[in-house]
C-alpha cells in the first residue's frame, strides 16, 4: 500500500485558509434548535452558579471590614453559613446545567450521525468511489463525538466565562478602579494572541483530523484484507504504512500542543503578573490608610475568581477550533449533492433493420413497443474524467423485449459493468436516458426504481447479519416461502448445512464462506423478491461448472418471468439469454442470436473461442 504525505481528506476539500470558525459553527443550528430550550436554561444556570462565585469576595469583605474588624463571633459564624451556602448553590446549579445538557446533546449526536448515514445512502457511487472509508468513518465518529463536547462543555462555558469576566472586572472597577486597571492591561496582548492563535490552530487542527481518518482507513483496509496480508506476506510493509501515518499524527499533535502549551503560558503568566503587581499596590495602599483589608481581600479573591475563566480561553477557543473543523468535515460530506440525471435525455437514433425484420449492427428491434428494459443513445463518462478521454459509453441503442433475456458480452474495459450500474442508477447517465416499461429512471423515485430492478453482481458484498438477512435485504416482504425458493434457485442449499441453518452469522464481508457460496448467496438475494427487471453482472463466475450447471438450470424458470439483462462471459452463460448484445469500445456493435452472432460477427466469435478453450482446459 502506497502511503502518501498528504491527507486523503483532500478529495473533500480542505479548509478554507480564511475559514470563520464562529460561521462554521453556525451551521450547526439546526441540530441544536429542538434542544435550544434546555441548552440556552443550562447556560442561564451556569451564569447564575458563575455569579454566585463573585458574591463569595463581596461576603468576605463584609466579614473582614465587620464581624472580623470588630471582633463579633456571631458575625463570623453568620459569614461562614452565608459562605457555605453560597458555595452547596454552586455546586448544584453546575450539577444541574450537566444534567440539562447530558441527554439533549446525545440526541443532536444521533441525529447528525443519522443525517450523515441516511445521506451517505443517497450518493452516488462516484462519491465513493472517491473518498476512502476511513475518512467517512472518523467523520461519524471521532468529528461528531467532538461536537458532542463542544456543545455540552466549551459552547456554554464561552458564554458564562465571557459574563464572568465581564461581571467580575465591572465588580473590580467599582471597589478600586485604580487597581482594576491594573488588572484590564493585559487584556490587549491576549486578544492580539488569542486572534493569531486562531488562525494557526484551525490549519493543525485540520490537519490532524484528516490525517486520523487516513490512520482510520489504512487500519479498516489491514482489517479486512488481513487474508491478502497474510497471503502474500505483506505484514511488515503495512506495518510501515501505519507507523508511518501514526508518526504524522503524532507529529501532528505535538505540534497542536506546543501552540496550545504557548498560549495557555502566556495567557496564564500574564494575568498572574497582573495580580502579583495589583497585590503590590493594594498592600501598599492599606499601609498607608488608603485602603480598607476587606476592600483588598474582596479585590484580591475576586481576581482569583477570574483566573479560571480568563485561563481557561485558551483550552476553550482550542477545543473551538476543533468544533469548527469538524463540522466544516461533516458538512464536507452533507454538502455533497446526491445523484441525480446530469443531463436532460436526448432522442435515440434512428433504428436499423436487418433481413427478417432482425436489427443490424448498433440498431434494435422496434418490436415490443415502449416496454421492457431500452437504452436510448445512453452516454457515461466519469465526472473527474479528462475533457479529452472519450466517454466510457457512447451511443448505447439497446432494447430488451418484455420478458425477454439479453446477455451482455464484450472484452475486458468494454463498458459491461457500467452500463448495468446505470439501471439501478448507482451511476448516472451523462446523455440519453432508460426507460422501463416505457417509464424514464430518472422520472422514478428511487425506491421505486431498485424495487422494480435487483441486481447482483460479480463481486458480492455482505453483511454482518445472518445467511437469511441477508437473503432477504432483496425484498423488504418477503418470508420464509420465498427464502427458500431463492436458495434453491442460487442453489445455496449449502446454507442448510450451517450451524444454525439461515439463522448461522456469516460475518463481516461474509469472509466466513467460499467465494462460490458468498456469489450464490448474492444471486438468491436478487430473485428472492421476484423482480420485474433483473440485472446480473456475471454472476456464475466463481462457480465451479457442475454447480453452474444446477445454477443455470433453476435460473431459467426465474429468467422466463422477467426482463433480464446478463453480463455474460462463459457460453455457458450466453446460452440463458434470448438475444446477445455485443459491446465493443463502449458501442453496442450487434445485437443476436448466439447462434447468428457466431456467423456474423469476428469479434463475437474471437471472444467464445476463447472463452470455449478455456473450458475445454478446465473440464475433465
Amino acid at each position: 500500500m502506497a502511503v502518501t504525505s498528504e491527507p486523503r481528506a483532500q478529495e473533500g476539500g480542505a479548509a478554507p485558509r480564511h475559514r470563520s470558525a464562529t460561521r462554521s459553527l453556525l451551521r450547526l443550528r439546526p441540530y441544536v434548535r429542538p434542544v435550544r430550550v434546555r441548552l440556552f436554561g443550562a447556560a442561564g444556570v451556569a451564569v447564575v452558579a458563575s455569579c454566585m462565585g463573585l458574591v463569595i469576595p463581596l461576603v468576605l469583605k463584609w466579614m473582614v471590614d465587620g464581624p472580623v474588624a470588630h471582633r463579633d463571633p456571631g458575625g463570623v459564624w453568620l459569614g461562614g453559613a452565608l459562605l457555605l451556602a453560597l458555595g452547596t448553590a454552586e455546586a448544584a446549579l453546575f450539577g444541574l446545567r450537566r444534567w440539562l445538557v447530558g441527554r439533549p446533546l446525545a440526541s443532536v449526536e444521533a441525529a447528525m450521525r443519522a443525517d450523515l448515514y441516511r445521506h451517505l445512502q443517497r450518493l452516488p457511487v462516484s462519491f465513493h468511489d472517491r473518498w476512502a472509508s476511513g475518512q467517512l468513518l472518523s467523520r461519524a465518529t471521532t468529528d461528531l463525538m467532538l461536537l458532542r463536547m463542544f456543545l455540552a462543555f466549551p459552547l456554554t462555558f464561552l458564554v458564562v466565562n465571557g459574563v464572568t469576566i465581564l461581571a467580575g472586572f465591572a465588580i473590580l472597577l467599582s471597589q478600586e478602579w485604580t487597581l482594576g486597571l491594573v488588572l484590564v492591561v493585559p487584556a490587549v496582548p491576549l486578544v492580539i494572541l488569542c486572534s493569531l492563535f486562531e488562525k494557526r490552530y484551525a490549519t493543525v487542527a485540520r490537519a490532524v483530523q484528516d490525517q486520523t481518518g487516513d490512520l482510520t482507513t489504512v487500519v479498516e483496509e489491514g482489517v479486512l484484507g488481513v487474508r491478502i496480508v497474510k497471503g502474500f506476506g505483506r505484514h511488515r510493509s503495512q506495518a510501515r504504512a501505519f507507523r508511518t501515518l501514526s508518526q504524522q499524527v503524532r507529529s501532528t499533535e505535538l505540534h497542536k500542543a506546543r501552540l496550545l502549551a504557548t498560549l495557555w503560558a502566556l495567557i496564564m503568566t500574564l494575568p498572574e503578573l497582573a495580580i502579583g503587581a495589583a497585590l503590590v499596590l493594594g498592600t501598599m495602599r492599606v499601609a498607608d490608610g488608603d485602603l480598607s483589608a476587606g476592600t483588598l481581600v474582596a479585590f484580591l479573591s475576586t481576581a482569583l475568581t477570574l483566573r479560571w475563566p480568563v485561563e481557561s480561553l485558551g483550552f476553550l477557543l482550542a477545543m473551538s477550533q476543533d468544533a469548527a473543523t469538524a463540522t466544516d468535515r461533516y458538512f464536507d460530506v452533507m454538502d455533497a449533492e446526491p445523484a441525480t440525471a446530469a443531463d436532460r435525455p436526448r432522442p435515440a437514433r434512428p433504428l436499423r433493420r436487418g433481413e427478417n425484420g432482425e436489427e443490424g449492427e448498433g440498431g434494435e428491434d422496434s418490436g415490443g413497443g415502449e416496454g421492457g428494459l431500452r437504452f436510448e443513445g445512453v452516454e457515461f463518462a466519469y465526472a473527474d474524467s479528462p475533457p479529452e478521454e472519450p466517454p466510457v459509453l457512447r451511443g448505447v441503442d439497446l432494447h430488451i423485449r418484455p420478458g425477454e433475456t439479453m446477455a451482455l458480452v464484450g472484452a475486458t474495459g468494454s463498458g459491461k459493468t457500467t452500463l448495468t450500474a446505470l439501471v439501478p442508477r448507482l451511476q448516472e447517465i451523462t446523455r440519453g436516458r432508460i426507460t422501463l416499461d416505457g417509464r424514464d429512471i430518472t422520472a422514478l423515485p428511487r425506491e421505486e426504481l431498485r424495487a422494480l430492478v435487483a441486481v447482483a453482481f460479480e463481486e458480492p458484498t455482505l453483511f454482518s447479519a445472518t445467511a437469511g438477512e441477508n437473503v432477504l435485504m432483496g425484498a423488504t416482504d418477503a418470508g420464509r416461502e420465498e427464502l427458500l425458493r431463492a436458495l434453491k434457485v442460487a442453489q445455496a442449499d449449502f446454507v442448510h448445512a450451517l450451524p444454525e441453518g439461515t439463522g448461522t452469522e456469516v460475518g463481516e464481508q461474509g469472509l466466513s464462506l467460499s467465494g462460490g457460496q458468498r456469489q450464490r448467496l448474492a444471486l438468491a438475494r436478487a430473485v428472492v423478491g421476484g423482480p420485474r427487471f433483473l440485472v446480473l453482472d456475471d454472476p456464475l463466475s466463481a462457480l465451479d461448472v457442475h454447480t453452474e450447471a444446477l445454477v443455470e438450470a433453476a435460473l431459467r424458470q426465474v429468467l422466463a418471468a422477467t426482463t433480464a439483462l446478463v453480463v455474460a462471459h462463459r457460453p455457458s452463460t450466453v446460452l440463458l439469454a434470448d438475444r446477445v448484445a455485443l459491446l465493443s469500445e463502449g458501442r453496442i456493435t450487434a445485437v443476436g442470436t448466439h447462434q447468428r452472432l457466431l456467423r456474423e460477427s469476428a469479434e463475437y466469435r474471437s471472444l467464445m473461442s476463447g472463452q470455449e478453450r478455456e473450458e475445454g482446459e478446465s473440464s475433465p
